[in-house]
């Protein structure tokens, strides 16, 4: 028969073999635990027809109906997602406050006699963790910051550091987004929430080594939707800087081999460009717009390098920055990765 507490806090997470989230598909796809299953017991329309039925009839009748839901949803997670999980499993099991949700499932999973848990105040409490480690963990770590003007190789380098065995974070690869207006990824794939970045920038966080530097880009402090924790956007503000010196044409054949994928639509990539009404002259935006809509991209790229982006760059140079310039004559494979062995060998 079960032996775990039937409550555990959020200090116990790591000690279950399986996380399981009870929320609603809804609630899940919001923001959840970083590696937490999906095991609703209740979709989202019956959690919508339960909470109303509660506010017009109180919680009897709301229990009633939901019991039969949460019975039935249980019983078909053990069929599908359980059936092959031994007798010494141990799922630890949470919903959005740790109360009727999770706690129905633990007793049914603990009357099966699996070692399962309920986490004491559910996803609400581990939310509160979330904010509280935002602000803890950026100041403890020793940064430094990847700088240069837009096509100057900084993602690639970053990579290529980790590839060398540097503590890189990647902020673009978290939020899904290269951080500027045609900066969305070229599979169409959204932005997580601003919850889902907050908990996957909190797991990256803890898995770095506060001895060692960590590797990032500059960045705003809002990368497309998201926006990072003000302690981080302040630490990268302050950080030691290595920028990328690169010549313009090395920076516009990157940036068209990166943004190719914007040609497909020049319709779509026409009105991504009008988010930059009022920032440039009208004639100056419906030649880009113009561009857009013929294919031109060579020009237009070079345009929005030379015009909009080169100098957005040099307003938010930080003042009274430790700066480095790292002159690279391309940002070919092979320079970067000599490039990466180099500042390895430099900085352990």
């Amino acid at each position: 028969m079960a032996h775990a507490p039937a409550i555990v806090t959020l200090d116990a997470l790591h000690a279950f073999d399986t996380v399981l989230d009870a929320r609603s598909p809804a609630e899940y796809a919001q923001d959840h635990i970083p590696g937490a299953v999906s095991a609703p017991v209740l979709s989202d329309d019956e959690r919508r027809i339960v909470g109303t039925l509660y506010k017009q009839r109180g919680p009897f009748e709301a229990r009633r109906l939901g019991g039969v839901w949460v019975a039935r949803n249980i019983a078909q997670h053990v069929q599908r997602l359980m059936a092959d999980k031994p007798a010494a499993w141990r799922p630890l099991v949470y919903c959005w406050r740790g109360g009727q949700r999770s706690g129905a499932f633990v007793l049914w999973l603990r009357q099966i006699g699996w070692a399962a848990a309920q986490l004491q105040g559910g996803y609400k409490a581990y939310r509160r963790w979330v904010v509280q480690q935002l602000d803890a963990l950026p100041p403890r770590l020793t940064w430094r910051v990847l700088a240069g003007p837009t096509g100057s190789g900084k993602t690639r380098l970053l990579h290529a550091l980790a590839q060398q065995g540097a503590q890189v974070l990647d902020l673009e690869g978290l939020a899904h987004h290269r951080g500027s207006i045609l900066g969305a990824w070229p599979d169409g794939q959204p932005q997580p929430s601003q919850k889902a970045f907050d908990s996957a920038l909190v797991d990256a966080l803890r898995r770095l080594d506060p001895t060692r530097p960590v590797w990032v880009e500059a960045e705003s402090r809002k990368i497309g939707t998201v926006q990072l924790p003000a302690t981080l956007a302040d630490a990268i503000q302050r950080a030691p800087r290595v920028e990328l010196e690169v010549p313009f044409a090395a920076r516009l054949a990157l940036v068209r081999q990166d943004y190719a994928w914007l040609g497909r639509d020049p319709e779509a990539l026409a009105q991504r460009l009008a988010a930059l009404r009022g920032l440039h002259p009208n004639d100056t935006l419906q030649r880009w717009q113009q561009w857009a809509r013929q294919g031109r991209l060579d020009e237009l790229f070079a345009e929005l390098m030379a015009l909009h982006y080169d100098p957005l760059y040099r307003r938010a140079l930080p003042r009274g920055v430790a700066t480095t310039v790292w002159p690279l004559p391309d940002v070919t494979p092979a320079t970067l990765q000599a490039t990466a062995c180099a500042w390895v060998a430099a900085h352990p």
